[in-house]
């Protein structure tokens, strides 16, 4: 099992958790399913973008993409 960490800046703020909780309930779904399955180890959707920089797509609504590293 892999332990997601979010990102927080020297002055408290958490992007993602802002970007998040302003989703629609579907998108939120969508974003919470992908996550777990980081999660669990799997990684088939994932695309390395750069060095140490990986990305999800998430194919729903206007497209969704998730960074992490």
């Amino acid at each position: 099992m892999i332990t997601l960490l979010e990102f927080e800046d020297v002055k408290g703020r958490r992007p993602f958790g802002k970007w998040f909780s302003g989703l629609s309930l579907e998108a939120t779904l969508r974003v919470d399913i992908a996550l777990g399955r980081l999660e669990a180890g799997n990684f088939s959707n994932v695309k390395g973008v750069g060095t140490g920089l990986f990305e999800i797509r998430i194919s729903f609504g206007p497209g969704y993409r998730i960074y992490f590293g």
